[in-house]
């Protein structure tokens, strides 16, 4: 079976998710969620920077159009959260053309919007 890189540390990230959406349920829009993540993240000792601006690379070259990420975790990691009623391929395909463009190896797509919270781990 293949390793995943930072496992445990997108373990630790989406844990932090579960709590929060076991504590306010689906419904809120995605700010709500942004601010009870960042207090969940600081609460579990998870390093993060919160709309983080990271740069974009094409072939090798720094654009000067630049991304913000919802969060960037323990400086490698970055996450994106939706309050939708439900994910799907264009969601996924935006996160891992995050991850390509900043030359970052994982992301997590995360959807408090929905009954049971939705994640996904994306890996370059």
């Amino acid at each position: 079976m293949t390793e995943f890189p930072l496992k445990d540390e997108t373990y630790d990230i989406i844990g932090a998710a579960i709590e929060v959406h076991n504590e306010l349920g689906c419904g809120f829009l995605e700010a709500v969620y942004q601010e009870a993540f960042e207090i969940e993240l600081k609460r579990r000792n998870i390093p993060y920077e919160r709309e983080k601006v990271i740069n974009i690379f094409y072939k090798n070259e720094k654009l000067e159009k630049e991304y913000t990420a919802d969060f960037l975790c323990y400086g490698k990691i970055i996450i994106e959260l939706k309050a939708l009623n439900f994910l799907n391929g264009d969601h996924e395909s935006q996160l891992l053309n995050y991850i390509t463009a900043t030359n970052t190896k994982v992301g997590l797509l995360i959807n408090f919007g929905t009954k049971s919270l939705q994640y996904k781990r994306m890996v370059k």
